[in-house]
């Protein structure tokens, strides 16, 4: 019973720190910034850039950055179940 306390403490350790976690991509002009739980937390367009170029930058960046923030959560959880990566 004991271990299973320990296990959710450090599973709600992991997610309190993937929130604080903070990644960004910016690519022309565009940033995206999320926490480590791959939730959104600022976006800056360019206003200079035209809508369809905007919209695919923003994307791009939304999935790399996403892709980022993925690894970061697949290590810090191996750490805790102690697997190596």
């Amino acid at each position: 019973m004991f271990d299973k306390i320990q296990q959710l403490k450090k599973l709600k350790d992991l997610e309190d720190g993937l929130g604080r976690e903070r990644l960004e991509k910016e690519i022309n002009g565009v940033k995206v910034v999320i926490n480590g739980k791959a939730e959104i937390v600022s976006i800056e367009l360019n206003p200079r850039l035209s809508k369809e170029k905007q919209e695919e930058v923003l994307r791009e960046c939304i999935n790399k950055v996403s892709q980022e923030a993925k690894i970061i959560m697949a290590q810090k959880a191996a750490e805790i179940s102690g697997l190596n990566f």
